[in-house]
């Protein structure tokens, strides 16, 4: 789910760091309609910030009132205790990164790199340091006479990512940099985009709509949708204490299961099996049911929620089997180890989950019961 040690260490920056940008209540409309609301955040000096959602949840929007593409319809922008919410985007000092790369086909990939040093009249002196730091550290020393139409995908986008860093920026901005890359390409300038950042450690602001993407990448994320912020929060905590529905669904690959069920006498039904609800909403009719793929088994195990199973579909993960079966509180998808005799299409048997592993949420307001709990 996360980088490990360098997870660790950059959670301890961030939790060190003073912050660096500061959106207070920040709206976008457009013609009436609301593409973003009240939206606040701080973004730690040096820190990596994914923005997650889908399609039209406001990501993309959110990061071009940063850049000052886009005028906020309401709100605040401040950058090091200085507003900068109607600055020009030239007098912020971000560097955007597209997913289109935004390169000059008729111009080398030097004059690509070196195109901004121009334009803003610098030393030429300073511009060979910073091209040949620059391009050693994206492996583009050997491609610096080349056209863009002779560079794969993943060489275009590291241009364009080198044309950013010789800015001297005090923000990295990254929409959706790598959506027009295969799977091998994507890795590949993931790991160039995270190695970079570590070595610069300079804030960046990144948006994806690709959950595994921000689980992967970030320091913190934030989670969108309707143009509402729904969680922000280290990748362990959203996966592990969601605080909503929409969340626990978005987060996580596979996704979780989710079976709305009924209540009664302060128990969870789960066929002929109970779980107790939480002390504060015994009161619930229904609840939502949430439970982790990776959490179910059929290798029962004792305190475990027993239910009989079907299984109806089998898919190969590579390590794992991905199953689907059938249950009486609804279809379920677990992960079966490729070891020994895996189930088959059509046999029955049992799976079970511990009710340690299970998330509650209420049907109405869609909000974690556990947490309201701890909150109350």
């Amino acid at each position: 789910l996360a980088r490990g040690s360098t997870t660790r260490r950059s959670v301890a920056r961030w939790m060190s760091a003073k912050t660096m940008l500061r959106l207070n209540q920040v709206s976008k409309s457009f013609e009436g309609n609301a593409a973003l609301n009240a939206v606040s955040l701080e973004i730690a000096d040096g820190e990596f910030v994914v923005l997650v959602g889908p399609s039209g949840c406001g990501k993309s929007t959110l990061l071009r009132l940063i850049a000052g593409l886009e005028s906020v319809s309401s709100g605040e922008i401040w950058l090091d205790n200085q507003q900068i919410t109607t600055l020009s985007p030239r007098d912020r000092n971000f560097a955007m990164i597209f997913q289109n790369y935004a390169l000059f086909p008729h111009l080398s990939v030097r004059d690509n790199i070196t195109f901004g040093m121009k334009v803003r009249n610098e030393e030429r002196a300073s511009w060979q340091p910073r091209l040949e730091r620059v391009a050693q550290m994206l492996e583009l020393d050997t491609l610096l006479e080349r056209k863009p139409a002779k560079l794969s995908g993943g060489q275009r986008q590291r241009v364009a990512m080198a044309r950013a860093i010789v800015r001297n920026p005090k923000l990295f901005l990254m929409d959706e940099p790598l959506s027009n890359l295969d799977a091998r390409l994507r890795s590949d300038v993931r790991d160039s985009i995270m190695a970079m950042h570590q070595q610069l450690q300079i804030s960046t602001i990144y948006v994806t709509h690709d959950q595994t993407e921000a689980m992967s990448m970030a320091d913190r994320i934030v989670v969108m949708n309707g143009g509402h912020v729904q969680q922000v929060g280290r990748p362990e905590e959203l996966y592990a204490h969601p605080v909503n529905l929409f969340v626990a669904g978005f987060i996580g690959s596979p996704a979780m299961n989710l079976q709305r069920l009924p209540c009664a006498g302060g128990d969870v039904l789960l066929g002929e099996q109970r779980l107790p609800l939480p002390a504060h909403a015994r009161n619930h009719d229904e609840v939502w049911l949430g439970i982790r793929p990776e959490h179910i088994t059929d290798v029962p195990e004792a305190g475990h929620l027993m239910l009989p199973a079907t299984v109806t579909q089998r898919e190969l993960m590579g390590a794992d089997y991905q199953l689907h079966v059938t249950t009486p509180i609804g279809n379920l998808r677990y992960i079966r180890r490729h070891r020994g005799d895996v189930p088959n299409k059509g046999d029955t048997l049992s799976v079970g989950f511990s009710p340690f592993d299970c998330h509650l949420f209420a049907a109405d307001t869609q909000r974690n019961l556990h947490q309201e709990r701890d909150h109350a």
